[in-house]
């Protein structure tokens, strides 16, 4: 049974006991500081229609916040009210600014750095609480600070009034509420945070801004926090000065920043932040409110409908805000107020063309990306509010995967005679800072080809072949295969036949020759793994890496002619095989859980299925069955080697669904969905929480969210499994957000780096290419074009541009891949195993779907379809798939009923 204590089992093996038990020590440390909230005092309960909101009395910061009708859930870190009741750490409740001096320097102040008891004041409706906070902020403050809490039609508003009782102006340069909601995950089960924790993500939109607050689970009531007063959403802030250790098992708190210039001039500086930084300045005498308004939810779903119930602005982007260049996109606003003006910055970035309202007061804009890079969209309304939509402009699909490839095997390209650790000729790691690959690393599997950190540059090379095959590029991964992974990295023989090391770089200078070992690198950690460590077989988590990679080129071997030469179609797709049973031989303890491209072992026994290797897709199956019925057993079964994960999900889910396990796989769906929102804002729409992979396969390595890392790519394939089995546009929307995210950080040479800086010192890509290989693998497996119809919006394309008429509906295919479309009003799942679709047309009448297939190529003379079952094609089957003849000329061809 998966416990608690074996989390802390799997998080030892992993980290080392020293990284473990640092913060533990922290939490520890935190305890022998002095308590300063005065707890002894009491604590305040008031009730809102909506709301249990609690205080501590001397300090009147929230010690709780429960929903009216569920008070044993507390949104907050209530339950370490005690622990963290010190200087320095936030609470929802606090606020931080900076004013500019008589020097002209800013100046930092905090109600949290050194607290004395506050000064309550009378409060009358709607006020329920009020205080002067001039205790808890030093004596020569040229600004007094009082605080309300206030009920508002059941909902909470949290007001900061700031008035300038110097006789000078007073310039703020910055200022921030501290979002301390319950996202510490220390200590506690995955049962436990499921039913205990939050987590929250931001819309950095300006005055249309808000951050949603999500239980882990996906279910129950949630939080939205909105701009009441004079807090548009313009910086997001980490609040790393709080001592709350930051770890694995939590990601640390953020502060809403309404003002942001005093950090731009300095943190921040020569960083082109989301959104334009400014302060504000309060007259003498002058007064100015800041509030935010607090307002419940119900599940993750419910975020659009409670804007449009609060009057807020609504922004829907088509396919989301990720724009690749030759996509026609579409931007849906809903406000009761309409748009004055638009501005882009830079200014030839994107167009912007309003089309036909569509209904239900929702705007058309068509939006089409020009210039690569970041864009910035600004909305200004007839009232005044102001919206900010974030973009990434890319190349067309098929350029960046072709890019990716290129440097994956030209830059990236290791082939460096007598390597003394047998890497040549592979794919090896590579830092973009230095613009050199990266052949030696105090984390052994960096260097290694092993683990994601390292495997990850070749299983990106293998992927981007699965769906844009080059016959240099996958002879160079031919000779790969043969030279370094089969019988280097992978077992070839013996009782371990098909076993993975996980690394086959290591650190042991005493049996390496002299010199073998930079000096400047600091090998004393727990991650210099020595030979007998890096030999280590247990881990199966390098697996699906190595399973993955055969299984391609048993794909590109049996459905290309003269395409891979080396061997057989079903020499791969048998190694394949054997991958995955070996994992679950060879490494049993880390097998129990969900896999990083698990997803992989199911494609896996459908292609044996699909072949006749009955024994074969027997013993797997049983083998997977095992696996599933031990996750069925379990309430929340997507455990790893850490406390917490976002990687298990896509494994757990997809055998789930295989299997009939209904229950399950929606229980996993709704904790995918927990952490994966849809948000106007390319960075974090469709952004599965990841937040300390930095630590492991990055170069600035720090426990930091990160923008699209692999659990974009990965958990984007479970929700887009489950739009096609149930179609729901807030699924396609979230999952397709995963799928153009894993592609969005690649540069414009081709180099895809293991995820970007969300802080807003940094907010750029990782110099390293770490564990980015998932993530594409999660591209390669899950792009696909959707035609789709909404009653609100219209028809809709997601990896196409479409074409209207009376008659018919019709689709010019965008994605690198061009081998899947889905038509929704058909239920219509159209997969190709070779051959491309330039375009899809489907006949609103009769239902009748053509399909424009591409030429042949010296590679691909047959397309091979798939299609739902019920629909039929007149051309001869063939292992269950329509074989179709390429010719010199596209193709017509007619799927119907």
């Amino acid at each position: 049974m998966y416990t608690y204590k074996s989390q802390l089992l799997l998080v030892f093996l992993f980290l080392g006991f020293s990284q473990f038990t640092k913060a533990q020590g922290y939490w520890e440390n935190l305890a022998s500081k002095p308590a300063t909230l005065s707890l002894e005092e009491g604590i305040d309960t008031y009730k809102t229609k909506h709301f249990i909101l609690k205080l501590v009395k001397a300090s009147q910061t929230v010690a709780g916040l429960s929903p009216a009708d569920e008070p044993g859930f507390d949104f907050t870190p209530g339950d370490r009210l005690e622990i963290r009741g010190k200087d320095g750490l936030y609470w929802l409740g606090d606020l931080n600014f900076r004013i500019k001096n008589a020097s002209g320097e800013w100046v930092s102040y905090s109600t949290a750095s050194a607290r004395k008891p506050v000064t309550p004041l009378k409060a009358s409706e709607p006020v329920l609480a009020a205080a002067d906070l001039s205790a808890t902020l030093p004596d020569d403050l040229p600004i007094q600070v009082t605080r309300f809490y206030e009920d508002v039609e059941g909902d909470l508003v949290l007001r900061f009034r700031l008035k300038n009782t110097s006789a000078a102006s007073v310039e703020l340069g910055a200022l921030g509420i501290p979002m301390t909601f319950n996202n510490i995950l220390e200590g506690k089960s995955l049962d436990e945070t499921h039913a205990q924790n939050v987590f929250f993500d931001p819309y950095i939109g300006e005055d249309a801004g808000y951050l949603e607050v999500k239980r882990l689970s996906g279910v129950g009531s949630g939080l939205l926090v909105l701009p009441a007063e004079n807090m548009p959403f313009e910086a997001y802030r980490p609040l790393n000065d709080d001592p709350s250790p930051r770890s694995v098992v939590f990601e640390g708190f953020h502060e809403w920043m309404a003002h942001s210039e005093a950090y731009a001039e300095q943190e921040w500086k020569g960083v082109e932040q989301w959104n334009e930084p400014t302060s504000t300045t309060l007259k003498p005498g002058e007064s100015k409110d800041f509030a935010l308004k607090l307002v419940p939810t119900i599940g993750v779903k419910g975020t659009q409908q409670k804007l449009i119930e609060e009057k807020r602005p609504v922004a829907i982007g088509i396919p989301g805000y990720v724009l690749p260049q030759d996509v026609k996109a579409q931007l849906f606003l809903k406000y009761s107020k309409k748009v004055t003006s638009m501005r882009v910055e830079p200014e030839e970035a994107l167009t912007i063309t309003e089309e036909e309202p569509a209904k239900n007061g929702y705007v058309k804009y068509n939006v089409q990306g020009k210039t690569w890079g970041r864009a910035r969209l600004t909305i200004v309304y007839e009232d005044g509010l102001k919206q900010t939509v974030n973009y990434k402009v890319i190349k067309p699909e098929t350029e960046v995967v072709k890019d990716f490839g290129h440097f994956l095997t030209t830059e990236q390209w290791f082939d460096e005679e007598g390597d003394l650790f047998k890497r040549n000729p592979s794919v090896i790691s590579y830092d973009y800072e230095t613009k050199r690959q990266i052949t030696q690393d105090s984390r052994a599997w960096v260097a290694g080809l092993s683990d994601e950190g390292g495997a990850g540059s070749y299983l990106g090379a293998m992927m981007k072949q699965f769906i844009q095959p080059d016959a240099e590029e996958v002879q160079k991964m031919e000779a790969f295969i043969d030279g370094t992974l089969w019988g280097v990295i992978q077992d070839a023989e013996g009782d371990r036949k098909y076993a993975v090391k996980k690394s086959i770089f290591y650190y042991e200078p005493d049996t390496m020759p002299e010199g073998t070992y930079s000096d400047t690198i600091n090998w004393k950690t727990w991650a210099a793994w020595n030979k007998e460590h890096a030999d280590d077989r247990g881990r199966s988590y390098n697996y699906p890496h190595v399973a993955a990679t055969h299984w391609v080129m048993y794909r590109l071997g049996r459905y290309h002619k003269d395409l891979v030469t080396n061997h057989s179609w079903d020499w791969y797709l048998k190694s394949a095989y054997g991958t995955a049973v070996a994992m679950i031989k060879d490494a049993p303890y880390y097998a129990q859980f969900g896999q990083m491209e698990g997803s992989v072992f199911l494609f896996i026994l459908k292609d044996l299925q699909k072949e006749g290797y009955t024994v074969m897709a027997e013993n797997l199956e049983t083998r997977m069955k095992a696996r599933a019925d031990h996750w069925k057993s379990l309430n929340y079964p997507f455990g790893s080697e850490m406390p917490w994960d976002s990687t298990g999900q896509e494994e757990v889910f997809m055998w789930s669904d295989y299997f009939g396990y209904d229950a399950k796989a929606q229980i996993t769906l709704d904790a995918i969905l927990a952490y994966m929102p849809t948000i106007p804002h390319w960075g974090y729409n469709g952004n599965a929480r990841r937040y300390w992979d930095f630590l492991y396969g990055g170069k600035l390595s720090r426990v930091e969210r990160q923008i699209h890392h692999y659990g974009s790519g990965l958990n984007a394939i479970p929700v887009l499994t489950a739009y096609r089995e149930n179609p729901d546009l807030y699924l396609l929307r979230v999952g397709y957000g995963g799928t153009l995210g894993a592609i969005s950080n690649i540069t414009q040479d081709g180099f895809g780096p293991s995820a970007f800086h969300s802080y807003p010192s940094t907010l750029r890509i990782d110099y390293h290419s770490g564990d980015y290989g998932p993530n594409f693998y999660g591209y390669a497996i899950n792009t696909a074009t959707y035609l789709t119809e909404d009653a609100d919006l219209g028809w809709l394309a997601f990896g196409g541009n479409l074409n209207e008429t009376k008659k018919e509906i019709s689709v010019e295919v965008t994605t690198a891949a061009k081998n899947r479309i889905y038509i929704q009003p058909e239920e219509l799942w159209i997969t190709l195993q070779s051959g491309k679709v330039s375009e899809a047309s489907y006949d609103k009448k009769n239902g009748e779907v053509f399909l424009t297939l591409m030429p042949k190529d010296a590679y691909t003379p047959f397309a091979y379809v798939s299609i739902t079952e019920g629909f039929k094609m007149d051309y001869p089957v063939e292992r269950g798939m329509y074989k179709i003849k390429l010719d010199d000329k596209p193709v017509k061809v007619k799927i119907k009923e």
